[in-house]
């Protein structure tokens, strides 16, 4: 392998080399050895330039990325050892390692205070990268308001003595993460290059025919990076517009018999008289059922004015609701999730000019609009294409369950979720 894994001075490397096997040692060094060409340093560093073009990090999260696997000696060298142990830690360490070099990564001043400021410039680098603007691209200017949205799910309770602001916390950062788990991904798979499935990076194809105009469509690229966030790969393919209320308008009857056709899950977003953006992914089809159903896949999010997800806790199976033509007060007509009868975490009745939405104990997540009783402007629901789902499950099925189980677990271990709850 040459020169790059001659005996080691420091004993980091020799401990970070043991999390690797031969075979992995040797690409590494492959592709070590082919930065390093490019870096032109006759095979001992990567240049800051070559690593972020390679990494499709060319702003400061790359920059701040590539001194935190240089070990911040400021000296623009990134040899093979510092490769080696950054990827044992960020990649192969336990939760709390990979979390804690995320959270100082989210410290791109390198001042150690994470700020409001540091939040904002991750987020502008992460919508750079995913929707491939340039930094002078006036298109970032309108990614200006997604960058609110999710900067406000974020909390900064940490007091840093001489600062007029407070910072975000390790607890904050965590936390955060949990509510923008897309977020979480993509920082979580940064040393992972763009055209190797990038985990965090998929944005599912919106498909609507062309009688609506798009002005009126409430999904936004964006919108739809944030919820596939907590959905399984298969699932960001191709999302297809099933009913909107601008074109089908408000109707109950009409948005079952849309949205019966289709076998897979949905996703409903509502935008209300106060301006707010709020919805479900519901995992099981909308039938009529007497009492709550479904499965612990579905869950609430927010759009706007702030992105957050929020997904089952366990406290109860009343997750799904879909109730048409009963007559029993016990038993409202409408769509809903989570909560108790008439106090839903989210719920809509079959009238669809009036619903409801409160703290819910199914998903741990709060009223999701500005009042608990909420009167919908825009009503609409798409349907995940399940292509390649099949494609996925006949795969599948050609390993042993213990192979499966060792390749979930090696995908969920490269963005530190093999351990958590999340």
């Amino acid at each position: 392998m040459g020169n790059s894994l001659s005996p080691p001075a420091d004993p980091r490397f020799s401990s970070a080399t043991r999390a690797f096997t031969q075979k992995d040692l040797e690409e590494l060094n492959s592709l070590f050895v082919s930065l390093a060409a490019q870096s032109k340093s006759n095979n001992e560093y990567i240049s800051l330039s070559v690593f972020q073009a390679y990494f499709g990090l060319k702003s400061s999260l790359g920059e701040r990325l590539f001194d935190l696997v240089t070990q911040q000696r400021k000296d623009n060298k990134l040899t093979f050892h510092d490769l080696v142990i950054a990827k044992s830690v960020y990649e192969k360490g336990t939760r709390d390692d990979i979390e804690e070099f995320i959270y100082q990564l989210l410290n791109v001043t390198g001042d150690g205070v994470v700020g409001r400021c540091d939040i904002e410039s991750v987020l502008a680098a992460i919508l750079r990268s995913i929707f491939s603007l340039e930094a002078s691209n006036p298109g970032l200017n309108s990614h200006r308001e997604i960058i609110n949205v999710f900067l406000n799910a974020a909390k900064f309770s940490k007091v840093v003595e001489g600062a007029a602001e407070k910072s975000m916390s390790f607890e904050d950062f965590r936390s955060w993460c949990a509510l923008l788990p897309s977020v979480r991904k993509f920082l979580g798979s940064l040393l992972i290059p763009p055209d190797a499935g990038r985990l965090g990076s998929q944005v599912p194809q919106l498909v609507h025919g062309d009688n609506i105009n798009p002005d009126l469509i409430l999904l936004r690229e964006e919108y739809a990076w944030h919820i596939g966030g907590a959905l399984p790969h298969h699932e960001l393919v191709e999302w297809k517009l099933l009913y909107h209320s601008a074109i089908n308008g408000m109707s109950f009857n009409t948005f079952l018999g849309s949205t019966s056709n289709g076998e897979g899950p949905t996703i409903l977003i509502i935008k209300d008289k106060d301006g707010y953006i709020y919805g479900g992914y519901a995992s099981q089809p909308w039938e009529r059922h007497g009492d709550f159903y479904g499965d612990l896949k579905s869950f609430l999010f927010q759009l706007y004015p702030k992105a957050s997800i929020f997904k089952p806790t366990g406290a109860n199976n009343n997750v799904q609701w879909c109730a048409a033509n009963f007559s029993s007060e016990s038993i409202p007509n409408g769509i809903g999730f989570g909560g108790r009868v008439n106090h839903f975490g989210l719920f809509l009745s079959a009238s669809f000019d009036v619903g409801q939405t409160f703290t819910c104990t199914t998903f741990g997540s709060p009223c999701l609009s500005k009042t608990n009783r909420i009167f919908p402007e825009v009503i609409e629901c798409w349907g995940i294409v399940q292509n390649g789902a099949q494609e996925e499950k006949l795969d599948a099925a050609k390993g042993t369950v213990l192979e499966r189980f060792k390749e979930d677990r090696h995908m969920l271990n490269m963005v530190g979720l093999a351990n958590s709850s999340e």
